[in-house]
């Protein structure tokens, strides 16, 4: 059957998203690193669901900007449904660990494991900035409206500028942990959600997958099909691998199929 979403010619992001799917090979599991100057995309990560690169032309941040962009040409947060739910915590947490491979490993900023194997799976840093900017708003700089993607920062945004800092403020920003909030709410009768400083730690973050399901009283299943390919979980898996990309085609069958 054929994706609902398949890829659109001349969309920047399925053109990165297919350059990922050919080129991109192991590289190494310290923090990236690519030549002054190199034009080459600095690709993150790949696996059946997003493709991660981090932004060098146009940074918003001096000390790391990584865009997270779906696979799929979902052209915005408003196609999601709460079955999506484990999908935003994947990007998340992919965009969390991939933010701290950015920093140097003695950095104050990195994130912390939890303190116990009963602490919750996710705790917010507040350093790092993960989240969509909501139509009709977009980044001038990366002006792509119908494809979505994430985008995760190291704080502060000292390169965004006036006009770029409207669609990274307040207006136009949508914080992941408040959208994985809010659709939990919508769909659950759980009152304790994640997304904010005082709920951090809600028993809520124990589960990833919370508020993805519904049903009727009955038995019957009633949630709506989810976008994800994989039902692969970010939690139980290793840190991810850095990718860079190369100048030429790999043969197909030498690609890796990364996963978290």
């Amino acid at each position: 059957m054929s994706s609902p979403f398949p890829a659109k010619p001349g969309c920047p992001m399925c053109g990165i998203v297919s350059k990922a799917a050919l080129h991109v090979q192991p590289n190494s599991e310290r923090s990236p690193s690519f030549p002054p100057g190199s034009t080459e995309t600095e690709f993150l990560w790949r696996d059946d669901n997003f493709t991660a690169y981090r932004e060098k032309a146009n940074p918003v941040s001096s000390k790391g900007h990584v865009i997270i962009t779906f696979n799929l040409h979902v052209p915005s947060i408003y196609t999601l449904s709460s079955t999506d739910l484990p999908l935003l915590v994947n990007v998340r947490n992919l965009a969390t660990r991939l933010l701290n491979n950015l920093l140097p490993p003695t950095s104050p900023l990195s994130s912390t494991a939890p303190a116990s194997s009963s602490a919750p799976l996710y705790r917010p840093n507040p350093n790092f900035r993960i989240g969509f900017i909501t139509p009709p708003f977009w980044d001038g700089k990366i002006p792509v409206t119908d494809h979505l993607h994430a985008h995760a920062y190291i704080a502060p945004s000292d390169l965004v500028g006036w006009f770029r800092g409207v669609a990274y403020g307040p207006m136009a920003w949508y914080a992941i942990d408040d959208l994985i909030a809010e659709i939990r709410e919508s769909v659950t009768n759980n009152r304790i959600k994640s997304g904010h400083e005082n709920r951090a730690g809600a028993p809520i973050d124990m589960v990833p997958d919370a508020g993805s399901r519904s049903g009727t009283a009955d038995g019957i299943e009633t949630s709506e099909v989810g976008l994800a390919s994989t039902e692969a979980d970010l939690e139980a898996q290793v840190t991810p691998t850095v990718l860079s990309a190369r100048a030429g085609p790999s043969p197909q069958n030498s690609i890796p199929d990364i996963r978290v």
